[in-house]
């Protein structure tokens, strides 16, 4: 049995389905939130409220919850990590819109924007710390020890891409190599912690954990390429955003692989120099050399391997969510 016949039962036929099955727990998560992210700091207080405000899909805490659903967990444990997975993920894009000096996400000026980097960068510092305390308080090495290894993970991910930036001899096994340290262990972690708390056994936790790693790499693989072929509009920010910043992603990477001399050095020197002006050709060049379809296929194979991921798991409706959610990753880009 194939796993799209196994675990897609038609309940869990869209994004919205997936949302309303763990609407109420989601409910608990955010007013867990809201209470932990209160400060008498005003300001941290004004920050906070901001980014709660801008929305998200709040995938690492909903991945959480699905996993913890499909591992049978009963309890209340689920909330309070999905509230530290947030809460880690929210701190890395403060420090991400810094370092990126991005003015816009979600359709909204960032934090940075408005009350400038020293106050961002300290209100990321304060959500990093509000998750410590939190995971604090579930006693439990275990859950502890897998948490700190992820931040130092994503920490890591951050200075890699740093180093990378400018830089035209990055290749697709580096790239992969930020995108797992920064954006797929987080989902690796989610899920994994999932199956922890419902009790598995390793194997199948294991196979959560590699469930989350694909489906992060799917996800943001997607992003970069929808960072030349998306909507402004429905992205929240501007098109060409990593091209400005002399962010080497894969469609570039793909791009320079397939090009002549002539347009790879054009690609190059785009790349070196951070500029998005010329983002009209060099859409152009990834299109032409193939690097866009290239690259979607390449999500597609990532989101494949999820879903594969999921077999050794016992059918439920949790499983069907998360078995959507590989769909709904590339379903962007289809």
């Amino acid at each position: 049995m194939t796993p799209s016949t196994k675990h897609v039962t038609g309940s869990m036929h869209n994004f919205t389905a997936v949302r309303a099955l763990v609407a109420d727990t989601m409910h608990a998560v955010n007013t867990l939130i809201r209470e932990r992210l209160s400060s008498d700091v005003v300001l941290i207080n004004q920050i906070t409220e901001h980014i709660i405000n801008a929305g998200g899909k709040q995938l690492r805490p909903m991945l959480h919850v699905l996993a913890s659903g499909a591992a049978g967990y009963v309890g209340q444990k689920h909330i309070k990590l999905a509230a530290v997975l947030e809460f880690i993920h929210t701190s890395t894009l403060l420090h991400d819109d810094v370092v990126d000096e991005s003015n816009l996400r979600r359709g909204r000026s960032t934090a940075n924007a408005l009350w400038g980097n020293s106050a961002s960068l300290l209100a990321g510092d304060f959500l990093y710390s509000r998750s410590f305390q939190l995971m604090v308080e579930l006693d439990d090495m275990h859950i502890m020890r897998i948490l700190a290894d992820t931040t130092n993970t994503i920490a890591e991910g951050e200075v890699l891409q740093l180093l990378h930036i400018g830089h035209t001899d990055v290749d697709e096994a580096a790239y992969l190599a930020v995108i797992e340290r920064k954006t797929a262990m987080l989902f690796a972690t989610a899920a994994e912690l999932g199956g922890f708390l419902g009790g598995l056994a390793p194997d199948q936790v294991a196979a959560l954990r590699q469930f989350g790693m694909e489906l992060g790499y799917a996800f943001q693989i997607v992003d970069d390429l929808l960072d030349y072929s998306g909507d402004e509009n429905t992205l929240g920010k501007r098109l060409g955003a990593d091209l400005a910043e002399g962010k080497p992603t894969l469609p570039l990477i793909y791009a320079l692989q397939e090009a002549d001399a002539t347009l790879a050095k054009s690609l190059q020197q785009v790349i070196e120099h951070g500029t998005a002006d010329d983002l009209g050709s060099v859409v152009a060049a990834i299109t032409d050399t193939g690097a866009l379809e290239r690259t979607r296929q390449c999500a597609k194979t990532h989101a494949a391997k999820a879903r594969a991921a999921l077999d050794t798991l016992a059918p439920s409706i949790w499983l069907d969510a998360l078995a959507m959610l590989t769909d709904y990753s590339v379903r962007r880009i289809t």
